[in-house]
């Protein structure tokens, strides 16, 4: 038809494409962009694409910089605002999600957000490969701003966050947080005091010791929300809800939540002095990372219930117990952190999750709960002196928050770094939602057998 090649057709397709986007995005600065759409549809004063002739048969090499530089663009805008790519790195969702599952994340689902750091080397999140450097420009930082989106967070959603305690890095040891490093630091320092008959200073003795040894000793660097790791997990607790943990088993809002068929805890299993045959593991999908054995016949397992159950049943073993921390005992590295608390990864709260708008009351009894939120989520000054706790100069006891917070944990509930030792996820570190497995690489197997090809295209549940 005559009018799918005129050019002013074409300007309005474009033309009315940008402008929805524009509205989406929000900011109708953008709307000049038109006048770049019409220039290259009507007028063709300007050649936008410097890099080839115009009018005239290009070399091969210049078409494919041309192609290469419209796929950069094009891949970027899609990762920016509809979907990215996610591949599992550790075991910290199986067996509902395993080491080298490729998802589709869908940014659409909740809404994409606007970079925080625009300037980027394209398809890296922090760090360029083979160079070592950060991939992003600080010339530039945006403002925290999430667009529209299909819906919001659920209970039990899968989702793709950035590690929120993922500011500041310790280069030699980026699997650890940097803010443990510094607490499991001061321990060791008060350990090594109180061993040696010293007398025991005030923990911020230590912490401050710690933080400037940590930064004499190490390579330490800050990140960006939008470039801090990505992590996964299952969100737990949305905002408003309260968590509470016993003796692994979890609550919310005082209902037992119901357990996922694919979630895994520690167990010990008791052989009556043979192994168990490696082909048996295989038959019910347990990989190598997910057990120790022990001289003395003795396994320590991450074992679905299932496997549990199944496992009791062979012929040499002798008893499958899980292994749980005691209720009342403290656990150092468990938020927030409180010995009066007494809490541990299996027995934890009760915990109330912050929501936009709600104030809560403060004192030197909570603050330990909410200061990593006031101080460095919501970008507050806050100063504790003694029993009095002062807000952007002004003496506070009580706090309303900006943000909504979530509650995120992993499905191997023992093999998984989440919000019991890091604490809450604000809303601008949500990425986005895990929709599919596009592909899964099994690392422990060669050739055609490292495909999974029975999870290749399955729904994320």
């Amino acid at each position: 038809m005559k009018i799918f090649s005129s050019k002013y057709f074409w300007f309005s397709i474009a033309s009315i494409i940008y402008i929805l986007f524009v509205i989406w995005i929000g900011n109708y600065w953008f709307l000049l962009g038109l006048a770049i759409i019409f220039d290259i549809y009507i007028t063709k004063k300007v050649n936008w694409t410097f890099w080839k002739k115009r009018n005239g048969k290009n070399s091969t090499f210049v078409e494919w910089i041309d192609a290469l530089i419209f796929a950069i663009i094009a891949v970027t805008i899609i990762n920016i605002f509809f979907f990215q790519n996610y591949r599992i790195p550790t075991g910290s969702m199986e067996k509902s999600l395993l080491i080298g599952d490729h998802l589709f994340v869908s940014k659409v689902d909740y809404g994409p957000r606007m970079p925080n750091t625009p300037i980027a080397f394209p398809f890296t999140q922090n760090t360029i490969p083979v160079l070592k450097t950060k991939s992003w420009s600080d010339l530039v930082h945006w403002p925290y701003k999430r667009l529209a989106g299909l819906g919001k967070v659920k209970n039990n959603d899968p989702i793709v966050f950035n590690f929120p305690a993922g500011d500041t890095v310790v280069l030699e040891e980026q699997a650890t947080a940097y803010y443990e490093i510094v607490r499991r630091t001061a321990r060791e320092l008060m350990e090594k005091e109180n061993f040696s008959g010293s007398t025991v200073k005030s923990m911020e003795n230590y912490f401050s010791r710690a933080r400037k040894e940590i930064w004499q000793r190490y390579h330490i660097v800050y990140r960006p929300i939008d470039r801090r790791d990505n992590y996964v997990k299952r969100c737990i607790g949305i905002p408003g809800d309260t968590i509470f943990i016993d003796e692994a088993v979890v609550y919310v809002n005082g209902k037992k939540i119901p357990e996922i068929k694919t979630q895994q805890i520690t167990y010990a299993v008791q052989t009556n002095g043979t192994t168990i045959n490696p082909k048996a593991f295989e038959r019910l999908n347990i990989s190598k990372s997910d057990y120790q054995y022990f001289v003395g016949s003795a396994y320590i397992m991450f074992l679905t219930q299932e496997n549990a159950e199944k496992i009791s049943k062979f012929s040499n073993v002798l008893s499958v117990q899980p292994v749980l921390a005691r209720r009342g005992e403290f656990a150092p590295y468990i938020f927030p952190y409180k010995s009066s608390l007494k809490w541990n990864e299996d027995n934890f709260g009760p915990l109330w999750i912050p929501y936009k708008g709600a104030t809560v009351k403060i004192d030197t009894s909570n603050i330990m709960i909410y200061e990593r939120i006031i101080d460095v989520y919501e970008e507050n000054d806050l100063k504790i002196d003694k029993a009095d706790i002062y807000i952007n100069g002004q003496k506070a006891d009580s706090y309303t928050f900006r943000m909504d917070y979530y509650w995120m944990m992993g499905d191997s509930r023992h093999n998984s770094a989440d919000s019991r030792y890091w604490g809450f996820v604000p809303e601008d570190h949500v990425v986005g939602k895990p929709k599919f497995i596009w592909l899964s690489i099994d690392k422990e197997r060669t050739g055609f057998r490292k495909i999974r090809w029975e999870r290749m295209f399955t729904k994320v549940r």
